[in-house]
């Protein structure tokens, strides 16, 4: 998780990243006018009172009219909700301002900037815990109200997002898709818009490091691709087309192969060829029912029902609609 969480730091400390994270998942006209040319990344160790460091994920701050405005960046990668994030997003605001105080860095009045403060969550369940701190505490008397702290986070839950909002010409979103791609086909056509995107000299840092998050993360996505031996962005495109092709051609043998037996032990050579058919039925119904399975958990009775009495033609393009799939009744559909 350590590698991880370095390949993540690495991607978000490019500009072009900050800039479209703003502009695809922020919400408010005010984004329009923030000057995302402006853009500064911070300094990200702040030590507190009793001196214990806080080395943070990402800060940044970018100019909107007169002013600048913080965004801090806090990304995320437990497999568990932490329900006290708002705790912990207040004490590194209190962290970022007590630096900001201690350089003299505030605007007009002696006033501190305001800070948007964002949680990148990639868990695979979804974000069910406070996103404020008003959230955590306990009911009060009125009188009491108005003393208590009150902090908020922008959330964006990777998983949670709408398949439309992820389809944007946005490098973030790209990234999203890699996380969370539901099959290897899904993986790789977000690899070649990849590809086609960053295919210019000023990208070549974030391509380099697009792959090093690949290097890391991939083995976790798709195991059965060889993430450490790549070099490129092409060469990771490439070897994820091969792979496919070659998983779908060998079913079809493995299918042929098995009709061949059944028909040659018929004895019969019109039988040769009939088993050829039910062998290559039989595979693929074995195939396409493990890897649904293997998703989408126990199959309801309904399906098995209706994979034994599809034709070969039937389960082939099953197979095909499952590397789309982020349901089991996308399968189907």
């Amino acid at each position: 998780m350590d590698d991880h969480d370095t390949s993540y730091r690495l991607l978000f400390s490019h500009v072009e990243m900050i800039r479209e994270l703003l502009r695809g998942f922020v919400p408010g006209d005010w984004v329009s006018e923030l000057d995302l040319d402006s853009l500064e990344k911070m300094n990200g160790s702040y030590v507190s009172d009793d001196l214990r460091s806080r080395h943070s994920d990402a800060v940044w701050r970018v100019r909107w009219g007169p002013r600048w405005v913080y965004v801090y960046l806090l990304l995320e990668f437990q497999s568990t909700v932490d329900r006290f994030m708002p705790v912990r997003i207040s004490s590194y605001i209190g962290l970022l301002y007590q630096d900001l105080i201690q350089r003299q860095e505030w605007g007009r009045g002696r006033t501190l900037p305001p800070v948007l403060p964002i949680v990148l969550y990639n868990g695979k369940r979804r974000w069910r815990a406070p996103v404020s701190l008003e959230a955590l505490i306990q009911p009060m008397p009125d009188a009491l109200a108005e003393f208590q702290p009150r902090q908020r986070f922008l959330l964006l839950d990777e998983g949670a997002f709408d398949e439309a909002l992820l389809e944007q010409r946005n490098l973030v979103a790209a990234l999203f898709q890699l996380e969370h791609s539901p099959s290897p086909e899904a993986l790789q056509r977000v690899l070649a818009r990849l590809v086609d995107w960053l295919d210019t000299a000023d990208m070549a840092d974030l391509r380099r490091h697009f792959v090093e998050w690949l290097r890391r993360r991939g083995p976790s996505l798709d195991p059965a691709t060889h993430w450490r031996e790549i070099n490129d962005l092409q060469e990771a495109n490439t070897m994820l087309e091969d792979r496919i092709r070659e998983w779908k051609a060998q079913y079809r043998r493995e299918g042929l192969a098995a009709g061949r037996e059944e028909g040659l032990a018929a004895g019969r050579e019109e039988g040769i060829e009939q088993g050829i058919e039910r062998g290559s039925v039989q595979e693929a119904r074995a195939i396409l029912s493990r890897q649904l399975a293997r998703r989408f958990g126990s199959l309801p009775a309904a399906v098995e029902t209706r994979l034994g009495l599809a034709s070969r033609e039937q389960l082939e393009h099953w197979i095909d609609c499952f590397y789309e799939a982020r349901t089991l009744d996308d399968v189907f559909r």
